[in-house]
């Protein structure tokens, strides 16, 4: 018998409020512990919580952009429960000196957006690439700085396996504590074995919340899960319900920026770029800031994304995947570096080199080609006057060109570019050597 995981996430994206959703205290990630805190946060008794307008306006920019249904009116409830402090309501710090535990509430009242698919989702690949998708579209909405390392952007995934064919839903499990990427996906391949190999063996899967630990690639259980009733809902009597009219809404909407989709599509029909380098390019609002910077200076699409492609992204490709942001080298250094190609300054292979210099000192192009004497020999009587005397000192080699071995202008061409230590114009020096070989 073989089985179908199915799977549903719940994101948790912490919204970019200077302060907290019902108080003024700061969100500022890092402070002293308890120092961001208030009686309103931390839940006193007779303390009046105030809605943060900027919280509401946040959430329906993503309602929007991901095509949701706006309810109206909308009514606060509390929830209660017993077990320790969770991530998004503080944190338990431990001191391993000495037995005890402390706990620091500064995230307390943090705003936090939750996102839930519904039971949608097939396979590890398909859930990364969702939640790809999700970091993409609040880092272009400007309501989350999307750092999941600091839990700004975090997600709980629910799952479980049924046969194949079957339609009612197996006990699923919930797994927390995924803080990037390649450990969501990481979790969901460990959990779908786990379970597969317990179903297999006659077993039941028990419902719980599990913890996934990144340093041994296991999970571990945290508690049985809870249901609705277990949060000890009740309204809250201090919140007044929110209502959200037409109006608002197009207010917010005036206010949508061109989103990852939209801009790939427009990178398509208005540049004429492949799907595919559309995809890659507006992947993160920051790459396809870069990519459209540098299109200012070298307005020649196609040819810029090969290069951002293939040498930029080779050497910023991390774990999670490109960071541009702290690329030494800026949009209109790149740019400028092709233009000095196409006008014939430098060769393709120079530039790589170039590229590499660039890299590692922040220097523009312009500046290494002249401090390392790397302009490209394009005058063709320096040229050819080094072509004969390639030619004169490889008569076997010229003799099997003329047989028809043509192959061979690869080596001649070879033998001038380590005379010029690589400058010389390699389209010039085909040229030069096609017609010093034909002769007769």
């Amino acid at each position: 018998m073989d089985f179908e995981p199915v799977m549903g996430l719940e994101v948790h994206a912490q919204l970019k409020t200077k302060s907290k959703i019902f108080c003024g205290c700061s969100t500022s990630f890092g402070a002293p512990p308890n120092t961001n805190t208030c009686q309103v946060c931390l839940g006193m008794p007779g303390v009046l919580p105030v809605l943060n307008k900027k919280v509401v306006e946040y959430t329906l920019k993503m309602a929007l952009a991901t095509h949701c249904t706006i309810t109206s009116p909308n009514r606060f409830a509390r929830k209660n429960y017993f077990y320790p402090v969770e991530e998004d309501a503080g944190k338990l710090v431990h001191d391993g000196r000495e037995p005890k535990s402390y706990v620091d509430l500064n995230r307390t009242g943090v705003p936090l957006m939750e996102i839930v698919s519904e039971p949608d989702i097939r396979s590890p690949e398909e859930a990364t690439a969702y939640l790809k998708k999700l970091h993409a579209i609040v880092r272009y909405l400007d309501i989350c700085d999307g750092n999941m390392q600091e839990g700004s952007f975090r997600c709980d995934a629910n799952i479980s396996l049924r046969p194949v064919g079957q339609e009612e839903l197996g006990t699923r499990t919930e797994l927390k504590n995924m803080n990037s990427f390649r450990n969501v996906q990481r979790a969901l391949e460990y959990e779908i074995r786990r379970q597969r190999d317990i179903l297999l063996d006659g077993g039941e899967i028990v419902q719980q919340t599990l913890l996934w630990d990144a340093d041994r690639n296991v999970t571990n259980s945290m508690r049985g899960k809870e249901e609705a009733h277990d949060y000890r809902y009740f309204p809250d009597p201090d919140l007044i319900p929110v209502v959200i009219d037409e109006a608002w809404i197009e207010d917010i909407r005036k206010t949508l920026p061109e989103l990852p989709v939209e801009r790939k599509e427009r990178f398509i029909s208005a540049l004429g770029m492949p799907e595919y380098d559309a995809e890659v390019l507006t992947s993160s609002k920051e790459l396809a800031d870069y990519f459209e910077g540098a299109l200012k200076i070298y307005p020649q699409a196609k040819k810029l994304s090969n290069w951002m492609m293939t040498e930029l992204m080779r050497e910023l490709k991390g774990e999670e995947g490109i960071d541009i942001s702290g690329c030494p080298i800026s949009p209109e250094n790149l740019g400028g570096l092709l233009n000095m190609i196409d006008k014939g300054t430098i060769s393709g292979k120079i530039a790589k080199s170039v590229f590499m210099d660039m890299m590692a000192s922040g220097k523009d192009a312009e500046t290494l080609v002249k401090e390392k004497n790397l302009v490209q020999v394009s005058d063709e009587g320096e040229l050819l006057s080094i072509v004969r005397e390639i030619v004169a000192a490889n008569p076997e080699q010229a003799a099997d060109f003329r047989a028809g071995k043509t192959k061979l202008m690869g080596y001649f061409v070879g033998q001038l570019m380590q005379r010029t230590k690589g400058r010389a114009n390699p389209t010039l020096a085909n040229q030069l050597f096609s017609r010093e070989l034909t002769k007769e």
